[in-house]
This record gives structure tokens, sequence and C-alpha cells, in this order.
């Protein structure tokens, strides 16, 4: 992967991305991210409160426009491989922006628990790695001809975020589905989930989420992949063990054989 691109710019606010992307991780070892019923600190914790749907879509939002803006700026816009990458955006930023939290079932009577704060640093991270990636794909980088398709960095690349983003697809309807279409407020909020991974693991759709974007590194080789997946583990690792603990804190039956993040492992 290359480091230096000879764009003073680009390097230079790389280098500050991944200190940025540092002190996600050291922050998030400290508490996780106001957002969800479990995390979201209630109606009455300090600061603007927002639906989860509203604040779910606001946040990703970015990921939607920063990425095609800056990528038909650039001189390969009009090339095959950097169009299948855009697609590839367009079609993750699309599930995470649009389809999830629009096909969140939320019970009636939930308090606001998204924090605004959040939101914030969502379009800190997305303005970056939009740019990033965008401009590397669709500008910078050299690699991206036809014979890319067959190169065994795509290859494997496309492999794990496949298996990624369905995993992500999957446990999030596995998730979705412990509540009806119509939930009943007297309902207990949260239930044990099970199927697919969850048979091994807490959060299989964060462990989703880290292959995708391993993936898509690999696939794009170029350090602003990197960036989106070093912000991606110092978020969603942390907040994975998090959630772990919580459902052995709350649920007596829950499985003790589960891993948080990690089957067999962690």
């Amino acid at each position: 992967m290359q480091w230096y691109t000879d764009n003073t710019f680009y390097d230079t606010l790389l280098i500050v991305g991944f200190l940025y992307a540092l002190l996600i991780f050291v922050s998030s070892l400290f508490g996780t991210a106001a957002y969800g019923g479990r995390f979201g600190g209630g109606s009455r914790a300090k600061g603007i409160k927002l639906h989860s749907k509203t604040g779910w879509i606001l946040m990703e939002l970015p990921g939607l426009i920063v990425f095609p803006v800056v990528f038909f700026m650039g001189a390969n816009s009009g090339e095959t491989v950097p169009l299948f990458f855009l697609a590839i955006w367009m079609i993750h930023y699309s599930n995470r922006a649009l389809i999830t939290p629009l096909l969140m079932r939320v019970q009636p009577g939930a308090s606001s628990t998204f924090s605004f704060n959040v939101v914030v640093a969502g379009w800190v991270t997305l303005l970056l790695h939009g740019y990033f990636n965008a401009e590397y794909i669709a500008n910078i980088g050299t690699q991206y001809t036809s014979d890319w398709f067959s190169d065994p960095r795509f290859i494997t690349g496309i492999i794990i975020y496949y298996i990624g983003f369905v995993l992500n697809i999957h446990s999030d309807t596995i998730l979705r589905n412990l509540r009806s279409k119509t939930p009943d407020p007297s309902a207990p909020r949260y239930k044990i989930p099970f199927g697919g991974m969850f048979k091994w693991v807490s959060c299989p759709q964060y462990l989703g989420e880290i292959l995708s974007f391993t993936g898509f590194a690999i696939m794009t080789w170029n350090l602003g992949a990197v960036f989106v997946l070093a912000i991606t583990v110092g978020n969603l690792a942390p907040r994975a063990l998090y959630t772990h603990k919580w459902f052995l804190k709350n649920f007596d039956d829950y499985p003790k054989e589960r891993k948080a993040l990690i089957p067999y492992v962690w």
C-alpha cells in the first residue's frame, strides 16, 4: 500500500486521520458511544437526544454524499474498476444509512437515546473516509486497470467483503425480528438473540461490519480503506465487549459459551 502519494494535503490529512482513529479506540475503552437504548443514557442524560431512526440516518447520510461528490471529480471516475468500487460503497452505505434504520422496530414510548454528539462524530468520520477513499480510487491510485479484477488482492478482498456484508445483514435481521412489526409496549424491551452467528458471539453484526471493511481494504489496497477499518475496529470492538457484559449481567440464562466478537477467542 502506498503511504506517500505526493499529494501533501492528502498525506497530511491521512496521518491526522489515523491519529483520530487511535483517539476513538482509546476513548472507547473508557465508555462506549451514546447511541442505542443500552448505552444512550436515557432521556435524562445531558445533551440533545434524537430518536433512534433519526439519529442513525443523520449520522450515516454523509456516507452516501461525500464519496460520490469527491469520486466524480477524479480523473479516473469513468473507469470500470473505480466505478465498481463506487457501486460497492453506495450499496453498503444505502444499507447503513437508509435500509437498516428505516426497517428498525422501535418499542412504542421508547425515549430518544441517540446522542447528537455521536451524530457529529459520525459526520467527521464519514467526511474523512469518504474523502480518503474516493480521492484515492478515482484520482490518486494507479493500479485500477481492468487487470485489477484478476489480482489476488481483489479476489481475496471481495470474498471477505461479501461474507462480512451478508453476516451483517443476516444478524441485523435476527435482531430486528426479536420485536414484532407492531411492538407491544408491555413486552420486554430486550431479548436474547439466537440463530446464525449468535450461536458463537454476542455481536455478529459488528463482526460482519469489521469483515466488510477488512475486505474493502484488501480489494482496494489503499490506506484510506485501512483508516475506515481502524475506525470501525476502534469503535465496535470495545462496544461488542460492553454489549456482551451487559447481556451477561442482565440475563441469568445468557449462553455462557458465547464470546463478545470472535468465536472461541474473545
